[in-house]
Parts: structure tokens; sequence; C-alpha cells
């Protein structure tokens, strides 16, 4: 079994300093793998960057159509978003609409990331609730499907029907059976899976035309809706927001906690999956970047790139101090 390579590293002083290993992945249409890094059976939680697979059930059971939702919402509900008013509204009217309010929620609360969002309540001593939950977009896409469904209120539930839907769509488009599961930071349950599966799932994603079957559809439909709206997918300063808009709309991508990323690039018929090792998220942005740059769908000069992949680092006075990088025989 292959083990997993160095793909980031810091300099400092002419050495290195800290090196982050992991294992990535890039799969054609056909699920064959085109190219690999560290070890692609290398089973792993894909996290958030998996909600896409999540919401699959959403749109494949009628739901989504039957509750009218926009394509601004399907992007929502594959979002781990910052908790700003353009999110918090959108939830908030989701569930009105829904007939439902924030009690329906199984995400629980946390402050929002977005920072006038969390001075706002700071100032006003108000306590956040499950909307600002960075995964209640993708909860509103539950508990739609739950209502369609006509199933019980704990959506969460691994024997509930909406996680056993999950479960089947998850293993049905990352072509292997799910090894088990752990629970999200969301209080959903989070399949596990091999890199190289990920990968697969994601060409498929990026394969769809939206004129085949009901999954065909529904994945082309997603991964349109994430292009389309980046700044709902993650947020403002945020790498998966701020990589797509450099991209223009050409590929969709998704981080997930612990330092995983995908991408879907339909142009390529590709998909990528990779998950640095040690859970650091400055190494999964880095190298997602760099097979972005490989592929050519991202320029390597771009602020957004720069951002992210051969950072120069500076310490408060404004001296260098060091540079975040490639390492040496990946990519």
């Amino acid at each position: 079994m292959a083990t997993a390579i160095p793909m980031v590293e810091l300099w400092r002083g002419g050495r290195l300093e800290s090196q982050h290993a992991g294992h990535a992945v890039i799969c054609d249409a056909s699920g064959a793998v085109v190219e690999a890094w560290g070890d692609p059976a290398a089973v792993i939680f894909p996290r958030s960057s998996c909600k896409m697979i999540q919401a699959l059930p959403l749109l494949e059971s009628g739901a989504a159509d039957a509750a009218g939702l926009s394509e601004a919402q399907l992007a929502l509900s594959c979002a781990s978003h910052q908790g700003a008013r353009i999110h918090t509204d959108m939830v908030t009217r989701w569930l009105a609409d829904l007939g439902m309010t924030e009690a329906d929620l199984r995400c629980g609360a946390h402050m929002p990331y977005d920072p006038e969002a969390a001075k706002a309540l700071t100032c006003s001593d108000t306590k956040p609730c499950q909307i600002h939950n960075n995964c209640s977009g993708k909860h509103s896409g539950f508990l739609t499907l739950t209502k369609h469904l006509k199933a019980g209120p704990d959506y969460v539930e691994p024997d509930h029907p909406v996680q056993r839907a999950v479960k089947a769509a998850f293993e049905e488009v990352t072509g292997e059976p799910s090894p088990g599961y752990g629970i999200d930071g969301c209080s959903a349950p989070n399949f596990a899976t091999s890199v190289e599966g990920l990968a697969r799932a994601m060409a498929r994603f990026a394969a769809a035309t939206g004129e085949g079957d009901a999954r065909d559809r529904a994945m082309a439909r997603l991964r349109r809706a994430m292009a389309a709206y980046p700044e709902l997918v993650a947020g403002e300063g945020r790498s998966c927001t701020e990589l797509m808009r450099a991209m223009g709309g050409r590929v969709s991508i998704k981080t997930g906690a612990e330092a995983v990323f995908v991408a879907m690039l339909p142009e390529q018929g590709l998909g990528i999956a990779l998950k640095i090792v040690d859970g650091a998220t400055r190494a999964s942005e880095a190298a997602i970047a760099a097979l972005l740059v490989k592929l050519g769908v991202l320029e390597a000069d771009h602020p957004a790139t720069r951002k992210r992949l051969n950072v120069v680092q500076t310490n408060w006075r404004g001296i260098e101090t060091g540079t975040i990088r490639t390492a040496a025989g990946f990519v």
C-alpha cells in the first residue's frame, strides 16, 4: 500500500520548516484513475466536500421541484457558508416556505464566521441560532426532502429515510460500499470512502450533461448551481468562492473539514479529490490550487491563486519570513 506523499511545504531561511503530506486522485468520466499521488485507496471521511452527493436525493426524489427550489437554493444546499446575511436570510425564507422554523433544524448553533454577522450578534448581545450554522443550507435541503417523504423530524439519524437515501446515492456514485460513517460537526452521518471513490464521484458530476437520467440531471444542476453562486457555497474571502470566481464558473469546487478538497471539471470530464493527512487547511488549499493550475483551468498568477499557492509569508513588520509552496514530486 502506498503512503501519503509530501505535497505542501513551508520554507524559512532557506530550510524546510514544515511539511504536509497527503493523497490526491484525478479520475476521468469512465471512473478510471488518470493520475494519483499517495494512496488512492486511503479511506477518508469526505466531510463537507461531499455535500453535493448528500443533495442528490433532494433532486432525484422530486422534492426540490415540488418545493420550487431555485438554483440559488440548490447552491446553498451544497454550502459550508459564512453565516452572512446573504446566507441566513435565504435559509430563514426557505424554512418559512416549508412551514418550518429554526427549531426544526438539527445542525446545532455556532457563531457565524462572517465578521460583520458575528459583530452584529456580539454587539446586540444576541446568541447565534442554528440558522447561523455553516451547514444550515444543507439541512434545509434535508428538511425539504423530509417533508416530501412525510418522514419523521429527526432526519440526521442514520436509519432515517433521508440518510438511507443519502447513503445509497453515496455508495452508487463513489462506486464502492462505504466501510462506515462518523458523525459530522452538523450531526449528520458522514460516510467514509476512498480518495479514489470520492474522485470517481466528482468525475461523474463533471461528466453529467443534464440530458440523461434523473441522476445525471441532478448532478448537472447541482454542479452548475455551485458555479453560478460561488458566494453562497462559502463566502467572501473563502477559497471555494474566490477560486471558483477566478475560474469564471468553469469548475465547481468544495472544501471539507480536516483538509479535504474536491473539484469537478466539466470541460475535461475530470474529478479531483485530495486529503491532507494532518488536516491543515493551508495545505489543502495550496494543493487544490496547484492541481487546478496543472490542469489549465486556474491561472497561476491570479490573485486568488497567489493567496494560496507559492505564498510569501511576512511578519508584523512586513519582513519576508518564508514561503508556502508545493513539494518536489507533487504536480
